[in-house]
């Protein structure tokens, strides 16, 4: 029997591309002798996350729809039609066994020509208020593995298995590494820490919040990891070794960040739920308002509702960050890992591994 073949497509957010990568590391382990081909959009983050995982990736030439813009509008219809012939190509010579659909436009053309070729098709939605494409590819793929419950308002309930979202292995036992995470960051294990995280690029109004604040972290007593992000690096690291503040553009050892957190603050994307929920510790979300359906306000709204996450809208950050900050700082840590643990899904990636492989027999 030939080795199976899988194709995998999303991007544009590492939400969409961390449960990709995950999603494929499991089947390799499943499938040793498999091979995998990833799609992504031309320019987008995933053309360089996916080679340095170690997988191959295609591109094509597709963008979102941009809000708000007729302008930057114009040529989507081309790049549609030009992502879709491009998706037949990379299918008809690739020739996969199964194809796997993680969100963003990436995957709308690859699922949508793999359906009509008769390929078998998973799309799985990371978010609690699902994305345009996973909604309109949800009613031809053949599974939808979806992260909160209820999203049968979204996708035909037929169809839906709730697993949860995939995370990085090396996430699922960080409270083991906690001493190695004090040694690797250098941080006063007197001293409470609190992690800061705006995503990949960062987040404008998480920094200058921080940044405005840093005498009250000081006042607290209280040790900062901030992780702000490519496009706010060279205007935030004037404040790096600034009395126990460390700022960081990107880090890669996310097991080692949450093994040495005590207290984070943190935007609300659907992967960041998944991971903050797993890892159990007292968490203030701030959701990004610039995003489809305002989906992460949603996300986090799922997680609050376990007791164990606060809620701050940017709207308000600058009346209420102080008060919601002490607020945080009361949280009891032992109550936040029992009431995470009903929502933590660590077999998610197990669970979608194995609904493919029954229906790869089926086939």
């Amino acid at each position: 029997m030939k080795p199976y073949k899988f194709i995998i497509s999303g991007g544009g957010t590492g939400g969409h591309i961390f449960p990709a990568i995950a999603i494929a590391d499991a089947l390799k382990l499943a499938y040793p002798n498999a091979q995998f081909l990833f799609v992504g959009a031309y320019g987008k983050i995933e053309m360089e996350k996916v080679p340095r995982a170690g997988y191959s990736i295609k591109g094509i030439w597709i963008a979102g729809l941009q809000r708000g813009s007729i302008l930057k509008n114009i040529l989507f219809p081309l790049k549609l039609l030009v992502s879709f012939f491009q998706s037949v190509f990379i299918l008809l010579r690739f020739r996969p066994n199964f194809a796997i659909g993680t969100g963003g436009f990436a995957s709308g053309p690859i699922l949508f020509i793999a359906h009509y070729l008769k390929i078998k098709t998973l799309i799985q939605e990371q978010n609690s208020f699902a994305g345009i494409t996973n909604k309109a590819l949800s009613k031809i793929v053949n599974v939808v593995a979806v992260a909160f419950e209820d999203m049968d308002r979204f996708f035909p309930k037929n169809k839906i298995i709730l697993t949860g979202n995939p995370v990085r292995e090396e996430l699922l036992d960080v409270e083991s590494k906690k001493s190695e995470a004090r040694a690797h960051f250098k941080l006063d294990s007197s001293k409470k820490t609190i992690v800061i995280l705006g995503g990949s690029m960062g987040a404008q109004k998480i920094n200058e919040t921080i940044a405005a604040h840093l005498p009250l972290f000081s006042e607290l007593g209280v040790q900062l990891i901030w992780q702000c992000g490519s496009l706010y690096f060279d205007q935030f690291k004037i404040h790096n070794k600034q009395d126990g503040i460390q700022v960081h553009e990107f880090i890669q050892k996310m097991d080692l960040l949450y093994a040495a957190a005590d207290l984070l603050i943190s935007r609300a994307g659907a992967s960041s739920i998944s991971e903050l929920a797993l890892v159990g510790k007292p968490v203030l979300l701030i959701p990004s308002p610039n995003v489809a359906e305002n989906h992460q306000y949603y996300n986090a709204l799922a997680l609050s509702k376990t007791g164990g996450a606060l809620v701050l809208l940017e709207k308000e950050i600058d009346r209420q960050f102080q008060e919601v900050l002490h607020q945080l700082l009361t949280i009891n840590k032992d109550d936040v890992q029992e009431r995470f643990k009903r929502f933590a899904r660590p077999n998610a990636t197990q669970d979608i591994v194995l609904k493919i492989k029954n229906e790869l027999k089926s086939k």
